[in-house]
């Protein structure tokens, strides 16, 4: 079986081609971090109207890098959430107006149930059950993953959303790769010096 992925939940445009013998056939990602950048985090609106204009050519060059035509496609999958509502509107559209256009099935995939069976396409993929550890923005999260489908949720940190905005809150500007542009004021003091003010 053949299925197209597409993921929009946040930022980053995501398409792959997975084929159930052969693997993973093509994928593609464009980084929206240059359009948000400016903002100190993630515009919505910007966000999904980004997943509109980059999805299709996406689609278009990974079919085209696995040589694969839309008639050998057996399915389209694409993120039904959790995510920005406008990012998850546009994927959704799109996925399943091309699943209309080549009169294939579509189905939504939980964010975070995708990133727990990520491992499952691994050529040394886990035994179940195994426990999975999920640190995605603010859906971070430690499960025991018995079967696809029945999991056990062991604890949840409802403050990693906070926790990723402290940077920022401090003074401090960090892209992805690169460290920090601007030490805050403190950094630079004796504990004892900062404790005194």
């Amino acid at each position: 079986m053949r299925v197209l992925g597409i993921e929009t939940s946040c930022d980053d445009t995501g398409i792959a081609l997975y084929d159930s013998e052969q693997g993973l056939l093509a994928h593609a990602l464009y980084s929206q971090i240059k359009t948000h950048q400016k903002y100190g985090g993630v515009v919505p609106e910007l966000a999904a109207r980004d997943h509109v204009r980059k999805v299709i050519p996406l689609v278009d060059a990974v079919m085209e890098e696995a040589g694969v035509a839309p008639n050998s496609v057996d399915g389209i999958a694409y993120t039904s959430g959790p995510g920005l509502a406008g990012a998850l509107l546009a994927g959704s559209a799109i996925a399943k107006g091309l699943a209309f256009a080549w009169d294939v099935p579509t189905v939504g995939v939980h964010h975070m149930e995708g990133h727990m069976l990520a491992p499952m396409l691994e050529e040394d993929a886990p035994d179940f059950p195994f426990i999975a550890l999920l640190v995605s923005g603010g859906h971070t999260l430690l499960a025991r993953v018995q079967a696809v489908g029945e999991y056990e949720i062991l604890g949840m940190m409802p403050l990693a959303k906070r926790l990723i905005k402290l940077p920022s809150c401090l003074g401090w500007v960090i892209q992805v790769g690169q460290p920090y542009r601007k030490r805050p004021r403190w950094a630079t003091q004796s504990v004892s010096n900062s404790l005194d003010q």
